[in-house]
């Protein structure tokens, strides 16, 4: 048996519980730094189900599920809930339209139009005669609007890709256009993800779900991740809950809008897909891209934060890849250390992403990860 499966199993015990006990806020009164509970915190921030997974030495050191999948149904949260990676989507989306740039498929540099079959951007005045291209979408320097999605409920009829753009009906957004000319500053746009997600299928001829089942999450080994929306197979899904502990109507929204909000899954796969890059990047594994093409993907576009489907984030222990998500009643978050194999995946069926933050603060402090957390001390006195 290799030594890092057999790692998988025996679980550190006493670093679970020192991440469970060692929770921090992001603002400290006076000199002590307070220590909370994970479930006391779950409890009081009206979060019913958490899920995480911790990566040290680019293997899965442990992962672990806390409270409800679907409190009615008494359902635990394990390790197999899948929730929805909301935004963290667009990481993975990265990934597939970068395979095709890597194989000629795609030149990142030219107009999309170029590539769009089904449905054409429609350019207008404010681009000034500026064309869109793929670094541009990827790395939300494209100049477009709509930043998310309110999802649909499960009752709804869904809007095709072409609707979606456009923004007719049964569209529940506005029309994918330009705000300002492309290639000037950042603008978050799940609208300009939206864009990619329809060239992938014009380019491929094959469905999103099934072109990034097929050439990204299989090859990581994502075995318990999907893009269909909504979700047809029998696994364990997890039920969104607001603040105030009542269930999302039907349970969960669905998201058409694939590459910028609708992946299923679970920490324990993200973990997986952080490994993956982390390795790529070392040079020690390719199954999605090269190592070239992943140092690409991980190099600020514009600014010196929004990369190709990632945020980088510099610490004074290094530099990390981040992304976080927020659908209807779902928040999460993917960290990944660019060097030394760290990292780790939080997910929740709630709305409160702070406690994503305390947790977050835990680990950085449980592995050591040096003043990556640094809370902004407040003089006990000004408290108010």
């Amino acid at each position: 048996m290799p030594a890092h499966h057999h790692k998988q199993i025996k679980k550190p015990k006493d670093k679970i519980r020192q991440v469970e006990n060692s929770l921090s806020p992001v603002v400290v009164y006076g000199d002590s730094l307070p220590n909370y509970n994970l479930e006391q915190r779950m409890r009081e921030k009206g979060v019913k189900g958490l899920s995480i997974a911790v990566i040290k030495d680019y293997s899965i050191e442990w992962a672990k599920g806390y409270g409800w999948a679907d409190s009615a149904e008494g359902r635990k949260v394990t390790t197999e809930t899948r929730f929805q990676a909301a935004s963290i989507s667009k990481s993975l989306n990265s990934l597939a339209v970068m395979k095709l740039i890597q194989e000629g498929k795609l030149d990142p540099e030219v107009d999309i139009n170029n590539y769009l079959t089904s449905w054409k951007f429609p350019y207008d005045s404010v681009s000034k005669g500026k064309k869109i291209n793929t670094w541009n979408l990827l790395s939300h320097t494209a100049g477009l609007n709509l930043h998310g999605f309110p999802g649909y409920d499960v009752t709804d009829s869904l809007p095709t890709l072409v609707q979606l753009l456009n923004g007719e009906k049964p569209a529940n957004t506005e029309a994918i256009r330009s705000v300002f000319e492309p290639g000037k500053e950042f603008s978050y746009s799940g609208g300009g993800t939206t864009i990619s997600q329809l060239m992938l299928q014009d380019i491929t001829g094959k469905s999103y779900a099934d072109y990034v089942e097929e050439n990204v999450l299989k090859p990581i080994g994502m075995r318990n991740s999907s893009f269909r929306q909504p979700p047809v197979d029998k696994a364990d899904y997890a039920t969104g809950y607001y603040t105030n502990g009542s269930p999302v109507k039907g349970k969960f929204h669905v998201y058409p809008e694939l590459a910028a909000a609708g992946l299923w899954t679970t920490p324990t796969d993200l973990a997986q897909y952080i490994i993956e890059c982390q390795l790529t990047l070392k040079g020690e594994s390719q199954k999605v891209l090269s190592q070239e093409m992943m140092q690409r993907r991980m190099t600020p576009y514009l600014d010196s934060i929004f990369a190709l489907g990632v945020f980088i984030e510099s610490k004074p222990v290094g530099k990390f890849f981040i992304h976080t998500g927020g659908n209807e009643a779902f928040v999460c978050i993917a960290v990944g250390s660019l060097e030394g194999g760290n990292g780790v995946v939080i997910m929740l069926n709630g709305e409160d992403f702070s406690i994503i933050t305390e947790l977050l603060h835990s680990v950085s402090r449980v592995y050591g990860w040096t003043d990556y957390y640094k809370p902004e001390v407040v003089a006990a006195a000004d408290r108010h």
